[in-house]
């Protein structure tokens, strides 16, 4: 059984002063999934663009590393955009900021509109470096969701790729699913054994999706499952931060409206402030 969920990377190649952490990034792992690598960017072709592409990627010359370089003029969300869909590519880099600023929530910043309307995974690099940092710990999302079992599976295939240490999947779960009221002690003993059957409940699922994950992807790696009370969105990004996670994963958010982003829920809440590489998968 494979579970490989990327055949074909891009990245956003914008000529900044993280192009070669990102390019860096990118390069490697396009070799730990075996994956073609698109560069794209957004802009005539010339041959100096090429020539700069061409030395930093020269690191990778002896791991054969295959990529293409696509210049699009245009606007930058529309045109990388585009550019996913015509060459098939499954996963889109993009490094990111950490925080969106508040004046800027309602317009977004590219990569974060990208985000939101992006049909393939997206991964987010608010620290890439051009030395690799490993990806110790993962935290990726358990939510009661028909996405979520595969977003496991490429989680754990994921974290075996990258030679992880472990990986926490975190149940957020609603407040309102405790439905007693505490106004005393007898109320809250009965709250607190409601979340109590309300975790094993949880666990239990969890368990029985990792059971489904072929050995070679869960061995040698420390699983925990961690049930959390709270918003959905805010209470995973924060564990992610506090834990100190090198990458949370997250099912990609379904089409919003303008409401959605007017009124932030969800994913909305990780887009708002990363606490983390972020992986968004389709």
């Amino acid at each position: 059984m494979s579970l490989k969920p990327f055949n074909t990377i891009g990245m956003g190649a914008a000529f900044s002063p993280n192009l070669k952490a990102n390019l860096y990034e990118a390069a490697r792992l396009s070799l730990f999934f075996n994956c073609k690598l698109v560069l794209i960017h957004i802009g005539e072709s010339s041959e100096d663009k090429l020539k700069t592409l061409k030395v930093f990627l020269n690191a990778f010359k002896k791991d054969n590393l295959e990529y293409d370089v696509v210049f699009k003029p245009g606007d930058p969300v529309d045109a990388i955009l585009s550019v996913t869909e015509e060459k098939n590519i499954d996963l889109l880099i993009l490094g990111a900021v950490q925080r969106e600023r508040f004046i800027k929530y309602y317009v977004g910043s590219i990569a974060r509109k990208i985000t939101r309307k992006a049909r393939c995974s997206v991964l987010l690099l608010i620290k890439p470096s051009v030395e690799r940092v490993r990806c110790q710990h993962i935290v990726v999302n358990g939510l009661k969701d028909p996405k979520t079992e595969q977003t496991i599976k490429a989680a754990f295939y994921v974290g075996k790729q990258l030679e992880a240490e472990k990986i926490t999947i975190v149940e957020e779960i609603k407040q309102e699913q405790v439905t007693v009221k505490v106004d005393d002690d007898k109320s809250l003993r009965k709250a607190n054994i409601m979340k109590e059957r309300i975790r094993m409940r949880e666990n239990l699922r969890i368990k029985e999706i990792i059971e489904h994950i072929p050995e070679k992807y869960t061995k040698d790696i420390a699983i925990k499952s961690q049930p959390i009370f709270g918003k959905q969105g805010y209470s995973i990004g924060h564990y992610a931060q506090i834990s100190r996670a090198d990458l949370l994963v997250m099912n990609a958010p379904s089409k919003m409206t303008f409401w959605d982003r007017l009124f932030p829920h969800d994913i909305e809440h990780i887009l708002t402030e990363l606490p983390t590489d972020v992986l968004m998968l389709q």
